[in-house]
Formats: structure tokens, sequence, C-alpha cells
């Protein structure tokens, strides 16, 4: 079972054909105000997490009476609500994959929250099956192995990054490679291409949580 989630990340940053996607999904999470922008946008939302402390009464009202699964978290709380919502994702539900929509831009505390929440201790065994997409970017997770990580066409760079320390990392048959990298601090490997003649690159590791992001440039950062 496919699911996604629309978090409270600015509209700036989503894909621009976020509802189109979103057809495309067996089941719909909406985190705090990401569940009334939802609903605004005729998005069918099976199920509302969040305190809602940044909804108006009405709006909540709204959502209380259209959504049949709402989870209320505490506002004085261990888990965030993006964290709540992938604990019942995958406990709950039992969700294959999950999409999250909104997770990027606006503050920088909230962005690194849902970049770093696969590290929790509760969540880690599921970080495989995490997606963060956005206009510009793709993030995976990996756990320790071998993978074949293939091109995407919308994407025509990529990233790696160790988010936890790392042991032999590789990356072979890229326009960069890297050969058995140890580091017991964060580091990204931005800016590799694959190679022209080749629809994917390989990576592999021994130890630690690696993010692989696929990006893209927007013309218009560049015109100044």
């Amino acid at each position: 079972m496919k699911a996604a989630a629309l978090l409270g990340g600015p509209k700036s940053e989503w894909p621009q054909d976020l509802t189109k996607r979103l057809k495309d999904f067996d089941i719909i999470f909406g985190v705090d105000r990401g569940a009334f922008i939802l609903q605004k946008l005729g998005v069918k939302i099976d199920i509302a997490i969040g305190d809602f402390d940044s909804l108006k009464r009405q709006e909540l009202y709204q959502l209380e009476n259209s959504v049949s699964d709402i989870r209320y978290s505490n506002p004085i709380k261990d888990l965030t609500d993006s964290e709540l919502m992938l604990k019942v994702a995958f406990e709950d539900y039992h969700v294959d994959e999950l999409t999250i929509f909104g997770a990027t831009g606006g503050r920088i505390d909230h962005f690194l929250v849902n970049l770093l929440m696969v590290l929790n201790p509760h969540i880690r065994p599921f970080a495989s099956k995490i997606n963060l997409i956005d206009k510009q970017n793709y993030i995976k997770f990996y756990s320790p192995g071998s993978y074949l990580i293939d091109k995407k066409v919308q994407y025509p760079y990529f990233g790696v990054m160790n988010l936890t320390t790392v042991q032999n990392l590789n990356i072979s048959n890229a326009r960069y490679d890297l050969k058995d990298y140890s580091a017991e601090f964060p580091r990204v490997f931005s800016s590799n291409e694959f190679l022209p003649e080749k629809d994917n690159f390989n990576l592999s590791f021994e130890k630690g949580i690696v993010a692989v992001i696929w990006s893209k440039d927007i013309d218009r950062f560049y015109n100044i």
C-alpha cells in the first residue's frame, strides 16, 4: 500500500503537479495545517494528525466533520507531528511506502526535523520506505547494503549524504566515484552526475544511514 502525506511546508516548495500526483496513492495523511490545506484543494484525507494549534476553530471543526480518523497530539510532546504521522503510517496502517510533501522550505528547524526524523529509533526501521519530495529534490534513505540507484529523468544531479557515522561508503559508475569512505560526522557528496551511457550508479556501505538526493536547478535562481 502506497501512502502520501502533506506537511505544513510552504506551497512554493511543492511540486507543481502535487494534486495530480496525490491521485496515485492509496491513502492520504494530512499533518496539522497540511490536513486543512488538502481539504481546501479538494483532496480526500484518510487520516489527519497533529495538535492543530495552527488552525482556527472553524478550520478544525471542518476537519473533524469530514475526516474519519483524526489523531490528536499533545502540543507538549516528545514526538513531532511528522514523527507521530510516521508511527501511525507504519505501525497502524502498515504502509509499504510513504511519500512526504511539504517537508522542506520555510523554517530551517522544521526542515531539519523532517530530514533527520529517520534517525529516531522508533522510525529508523522504516527509513528505507520513506521519500521526501519537493519541486527540486527527491530524497530516499538507505540502510547498510549494496544498491543499484536508478536515474530519475527530471533530475540531472544527485548527492549522497551520510546522516550518521558511516563505514566503507562507495559510489561507483558515476561521474565522481568514491571508495571506502568512513567518517564519524555527516558529510554531503553533492553535485554528482550519472554517466551519459548509464541509467544508474552503484552505492554500498557497511554502517550508518545514508540519504540519496536527486536534484535539479531552477532557472529563476539565476535571474538577478
